[in-house]
């Protein structure tokens, strides 16, 4: 394995589901994907590429809603539409 293939794996491997994450746990926006409205009012919230974003609360049992600071502000999402969203950590 050459090393940027090393880099390249190793940037893959740390890439997760936003609505995987817990409390304190967060990266940086790398992909938007579901239905169109949904990426759409991702987008309109501040949820662009390369912003970092961070879980800043979830409802007991990981269930909905959760609490995302992105770009400074803090917006309440479903895990679905969490789950739209994947970051890379590092």
């Amino acid at each position: 394995m050459k090393f940027m293939d090393a880099a390249v794996n190793v940037r893959t491997n740390s890439r997760r589901n936003l609505g995987q994450l817990r409390k304190g746990e967060g990266g940086y926006i790398c992909r938007l994907e579901g239905p169109e409205s949904t990426v759409r009012r991702l987008l309109e919230m501040g949820m662009v590429e390369e912003a970092y974003v961070e879980i800043v609360h979830e409802a007991p049992f990981g269930g909905d809603p959760v609490a995302v600071r992105v770009r400074g502000a803090l917006l309440a999402l479903r895990r679905q539409e969490a789950g739209c969203v994947t970051v890379w950590r590092d």
